[in-house]
C-alpha cells in the first residue's frame, strides 16, 4: 500500500491544534486533550470506540508515554460518520471511526478543505458484505428486491448501508435514483419510519437490522453478503494531528489492538460490556461481534479492503457525493505497522474464523458451538426455555442470523437456514424435494 506524503504548509504548522490542546513540545508539562469521535451503537467499530473506551486501554497507553505531558481523552459519540467528518475537517476531532463509504467521503472532504485525513487501521469487516442488511416490517408482503420498485426505502445517504442498497437495486434491475423513493434518514429515524409504515423498507448497517429483527420489528429482505463485496469500518486520523503527535496515534492503535485481542479472547464478556455501554441487547451485539459473528475484527489494512474502497469510489461519484478519490494516498498503514511491530504481518495474513452454529445458554458466560444447524436445533429442542440466543450461518452466504428469525429449508434430513427469503427460494428451486418450513417445524423435525 503506497502513500503520497502531503506536506503541510509552514503557516499551517503555526496553527493551534484545537482538538489536541495545542502543539506543546514534549516535557513542558502541558495538558493535551485528544478528541476521539466514535459511534457507540455502530458496534462494528467497538475496538476503536465503545469497547476501547470501556477497557480504558487508550488512556493506559497514553500514561505510558512518559513524555512530560498529561493526556486527557475526550470521547464524542455520534450516530453516523458524517458529523465525525465535519468535526475532523474543522480540526475538532483528531481520530474517528466510520464505515467504508463515509471513510471515502471523509477523504474527499479533507482534501477539498485542505485538511487531509488518512485511513490508519480497520476495526471490523466482512469480506462478503454481510454487515449491511435490508429489512422490512414483520407483516410486509415484500419478498424480493424487485418488490421495492416504486416503494419508499429509508437509508442514511452516503453510508455503507446506502452503498449496499444502491448496488443491490442495480443488480435487481432497479434504478436506485428513479425507481425507488429514497428517504435520507438517521438509523433511529428510519427504524421508526419502518414501524410507522411511512417507509416500506430500511437499509442500514450494524447493529440496526439485527436489533430490529431481535425485537420482532423487522425481518430480513436482503442479506448484504449476497453482493459478495467486502464491507468494513475503519479508523481515520487528521494528517496534521498524526504528523505532530505520532506517538499519540501509535498509542491509540496499540490500544485498539489490545481491545481487539480482548474481544477475540472474551467474546461473551465483550458483548456484555458493549451492551451495558450502549443499551443494546447483548444478544444483538454478539450476533455481530461474537466468536463466529458477522464481523471479524482486525486492525490490519488488508488488500481486499483497499480494493473494496477503490470499487466504492464510482458509486459515490455516480451519486454526486464525491469526485475522484486517490485511495492509495488516503490509506496510510505506517502508524499501525509501527504500533503492532512484528505482529502486523500475522494479522494481515489472518483469515476470518469458520462459520458455525452457536447457542448462548441462559445464565452462562460461554456459548456452545455446533458443526451443523441440525445439531443446534436438537439442542434448542431439548433445552426449551434454557436458551438465551441461538445463531446459525446462512447456508449460502455464511452470514450469521438468529435461528428463530431465519428462513428454514428442509432438504431431506438436512435443515438449512437462510437470512433472506429470496436466497431460500433460490436454494429450493435448485434442489428437488427441498421446501421452506417454519422454525417450529424445523425444531419438530429434530426432536
Amino acid at each position: 500500500m503506497k502513500r503520497t506524503a502531503v506536506a503541510l504548509a509552514a503557516s499551517a504548522l503555526l496553527l493551534p491544534l484545537s482538538a489536541c490542546g495545542g502543539s506543546a513540545e514534549a516535557g513542558d508539562g502541558s495538558t493535551v486533550t485528544v478528541t476521539v469521535g466514535y459511534q457507540s451503537k455502530t458496534i462494528n467499530t467497538v475496538t476503536a470506540g465503545t469497547l476501547l473506551r470501556s477497557l480504558g486501554s487508550f488512556e493506559k497507553q497514553l500514561n505510558a508515554l512518559h513524555d512530560g505531558r498529561t493526556y486527557k481523552v475526550d470521547w464524542q459519540d455520534y450516530a453516523t460518520g458524517a458529523p465525525i467528518t465535519a468535526q475532523m475537517t474543522a480540526g475538532k476531532i483528531d481520530i474517528g471511526s466510520m464505515g467504508d463509504f463515509p471513510l471515502l467521503i471523509n477523504a474527499a472532504r479533507g482534501e477539498q478543505l485542505g485538511k487531509p485525513t488518512h485511513l490508519v487501521s480497520v476495526t471490523g469487516y466482512n469480506l462478503k458484505g454481510g454487515l449491511n442488511t435490508i429489512v422490512v416490517a414483520p407483516e410486509s408482503t415484500l419478498a424480493d428486491l424487485k418488490d421495492l420498485k416504486g416503494k419508499k426505502v429509508s437509508t442514511s445517504v452516503g453510508s455503507a448501508a446506502d452503498g449496499t442498497l444502491v448496488r443491490a437495486l442495480q443488480r435487481a434491475g432497479i434504478d436506485p435514483n428513479e425507481e425507488v423513493e429514497k428517504l435520507n434518514q438517521q438509523p433511529a429515524v428510519g427504524a421508526s419510519a419502518l414501524s410507522a409504515g411511512s417507509a416500506d423498507a430500511l437499509s442500514q448497517f450494524v447493529a440496526w437490522p439485527g436489533l430490529l429483527a431481535h425485537q420482532g420489528k423487522a425481518k430480513a429482505l436482503y442479506d448484504g453478503a449476497q453482493l459478495n463485496l467486502p464491507t468494513f469500518h475503519g479508523v481515520t486520523a487528521r494528517e496534521d494531528f498524526a504528523e505532530q503527535h505520532p506517538a499519540v496515534l501509535e498509542a491509540f492503535l496499540k490500544a485498539q489492538a489490545e481491545a481487539t485481542d480482548y474481544l477475540d479472547a472474551h467474546p461473551v464478556q465483550a458483548a456484555e460490556q458493549v451492551a451495558e455501554a450502549t443499551g443494546l441487547p447483548a444478544e444483538v451485539v454478539y450476533l455481530y461481534n461474537g466468536a463466529h459473528g458477522i464481523s471479524t475484527f482486525d486492525p490490519a489494512i488488508k488488500p481486499q479492503l483497499v480494493s473494496a474502497l477503490e470499487q466504492d469510489v464510482p458509486v459515490l461519484k455516480a451519486a454526486g457525493l464525491t469526485g475522484d478519490i486517490d485511495v492509495d494516498s488516503f490509506v496510510d498503514d505506517r502508524y499501525v505497522k509501527k504500533a503492532l511491530g512484528a505482529g502486523y504481518a500475522r494479522r494481515l495474513a489472518a483469515s476470518p474464523p469458520a462459520t458455525a452454529s452457536e447457542v448462548w445458554p441462559k445464565g452462562s458466560a460461554k456459548t456452545r458451538s455446533f458443526s451443523s444447524p441440525n445439531q443446534l436445533l436438537a439442542y434448542v429442542a431439548e433445552h426449551e426455555g434454557g436458551v438465551r440466543a441461538a445463531y446459525v450461518p446462512d447456508a449460502t452466504t455464511g452470514t450469521l442470523w438468529f435461528a428463530d428469525k431465519a428462513v428454514w429449508v428442509a432438504d431431506g434430513e438436512q435443515l438449512l437456514p437462510f437470512v433472506a427469503p429470496a436466497t431460500a427460494r433460490a436454494y429450493v428451486a435448485g434442489h428437488d424435494g427441498a421446501r421452506v418450513v417454519t422454525y417450529e417445524d424445523a425444531l419438530g423435525r429434530v426432536s
